[in-house]
């Protein structure tokens, strides 16, 4: 506003007082000094704007992983991983654009041209009605438009948050789609389901340009008018109101700052789509984070006890389902350090939720839970987690300092000393995703070697043997032998005569309780 002033004071003085520019010079340094000034206000906006917004990134992106952590793997299992991918990386990105440039252009559009109003008001209150009656028509507007984008913008992550599910579960199953010759109708599938998001993100775009057309055109219409209004009435053509008082200094300062008046509304605008975008994210983050979490939880201590005989204590623990009432429970079990437990029962027993509560994926309802893992715990399940790599990236999950040798020697105790003799690659051959170019057994010993590379001193196992050969099966079992004569304390879920024979303690489940212990 000082510098559309000078700028207006400095026309005037040159044109109608007959002012030198030589006698004009400080105004021009002044104006100059008001550029710099003014840019510099900019670049502080822009950086503490984008500051904020980072700051309140990170705290959503933190919310959302507490969150996730609270829920555990278990109620998560439901969810796809790529969609939560999706809505930790690109839903909470999404929130930037609110933050950063709508948020505070939202304040600077309400008090920016208020401020030109008195301005104008007090030049000429005739020019200030017609703004004031101009002024409603884009943020109308804004608002019918934001309506639309907003739900335009909810379906367009909800698309892709399918799209990325879709995508990574042809991936992963890229091996079955080959054997079937039906690699080609998925690619089919997938690119449908990547067109339908291009044809709604262009849908977004297409109302997001419309908007501002049309917002570009109200400001343009509202503007010409004020210079008609000024340019008659310096001319002597209006003799009605202030305009016979107009002067070139007041009707250049009016003209100048009409743009300024409408310039925050129309970067407004601009911006109303980088809201709707993030209301469409927050809702799906929204959703994520009402999903509830335990309301009674039990004591769960996971230090140390000074009695280093216990490595399990379980005392009146339950564990609830949504949906499904009590899975377990109540139930006490004791388990001594060094002991080998096998559980067993039928399917639906409860094995596997006894065994993701010691491993602490999901929490009692009630009692108390102590588990010893000072040096961590080891966890194998019938579908060992391997991740896209090499088979050394994958062993140093559990050793991450592990020489080539030690490696080698746990793969070796596992079994697989000649399938790694038969890669060219050795230690450094690729895997794909979930141990893609393994067989199932393979897999399986693998995640065995791995469990040799780490130092806990507790393992759960969950159905090790269950789909392998019969070689694969030996191998597994012997290692597991080792793992007892080792020390380790070992809690198995199995059906497996063999790993019930190599137990110490025997506990049958039914119905989520225990209903016989036998020691050997």
């Amino acid at each position: 506003m000082v510098q559309m002033g000078l700028l207006a004071w400095i026309v005037s003085a040159l044109l109608t007082s007959g002012a030198t520019l030589d006698e004009l010079s400080w105004a021009f340094a002044s104006a100059m000094g008001v550029i710099g000034v003014r840019a510099m206000a900019q670049w502080g906006y822009e950086v503490t704007a984008q500051e904020a917004s980072l700051r309140i990134r990170q705290a959503a992106r933190r919310e959302v992983l507490g969150h996730l952590e609270a829920l555990g793997p278990v109620r998560l299992a439901g969810r796809h991983s790529a969609g939560l991918g999706g809505q930790l990386v690109e839903q909470v990105e999404a929130l930037d654009g609110y933050f950063a440039r709508f948020l505070p252009q939202l304040r600077l559009a309400v008090v920016l041209p208020l401020t030109i109003l008195v301005i104008v008001a007090w030049l000429d209150w005739l020019v200030a009605i017609l703004l004031l009656l101009s002024m409603p028509l884009i943020p109308v507007f804004m608002a019918l438009v934001g309506m639309g984008a907003e739900r335009l913008n909810r379906e367009q992550f909800a698309a892709v948050t399918r799209l990325a599910g879709h995508f990574l579960d042809r991936v992963r199953g890229i091996t079955t789609l080959q054997l079937f010759n039906c690699t080609e109708s998925a690619t089919d599938e997938v690119y449908a389901r990547a067109d339908d998001y291009r044809r709604r993100s262009m849908r977004t775009l297409r109302l997001a340009f419309l908007s501002s057309a049309v917002l570009e055109f109200f400001a343009s219409v509202a503007i010409a008018m004020l210079a008609i209004y000024i340019g008659f009435g310096l001319l002597g053509y209006i003799a009605f109101g202030p305009a016979p008082k107009l002067t070139l200094f007041s009707g250049l300062t009016i003209l100048l700052l009409a743009p300024e008046f409408f310039q925050p509304l129309r970067t407004l605008s601009q911006h109303y789509h980088d809201r709707a975008a993030a209301l469409g994210a927050a809702d799906g983050l929204v959703a994520l984070l009402s999903e509830p979490l335990p309301e009674h939880v039990g004591e769960r201590s996971d230090q140390r006890n000074t009695d280093l005989a216990i490595a399990v204590g379980l005392v009146g623990v339950s564990v609830r389902h949504p949906g499904r009432g009590d899975v377990l429970g109540p139930l006490d079990l004791e388990v001594a350090a060094g002991e080998t437990v096998a559980l067993i029962g039928p399917s639906g027993a409860g094995k596997s939720t006894l065994l993701q509560l010691i491993a602490g994926f999901i929490d009692s309802e009630t009692g108390q839970v102590y588990v010893d893992t000072g040096n961590g715990f080891a966890w194998m399940d019938q579908r060992p987690f391997l991740v896209q790599g090499s088979i050394a990236d994958n062993l140093r999950l559990a050793a991450p300092y592990a020489s080539d040798a030690q490696l080698l020697a746990a793969l070796e105790r596992a079994g697989l000393r000649e399938l790694l003799a038969s890669l060219p690659e050795g230690l450094q051959t690729s895997l794909g995703e979930r141990g893609a170019g393994l067989s199932g057994g393979q897999a399986q010993r693998v995640a065995l070697a791995r469990i040799f590379l780490s130092p806990a001193p507790l393992v759960l196992l969950d159905e090790p043997t269950a789909s392998l050969d019969e070689v694969s099966e030996a191998f597994v079992i012997e290692g597991l032998k080792s793992l007892a004569e080792e020390g380790r304390t070992l809690v198995i879920a199995t059906h497996h005569p063999a790993l019930m024979v190599m137990a110490g303690c025997v506990v049958r489940l039914s119905q989520g309780r225990i209903v016989t212990e036998q020691s050997a």
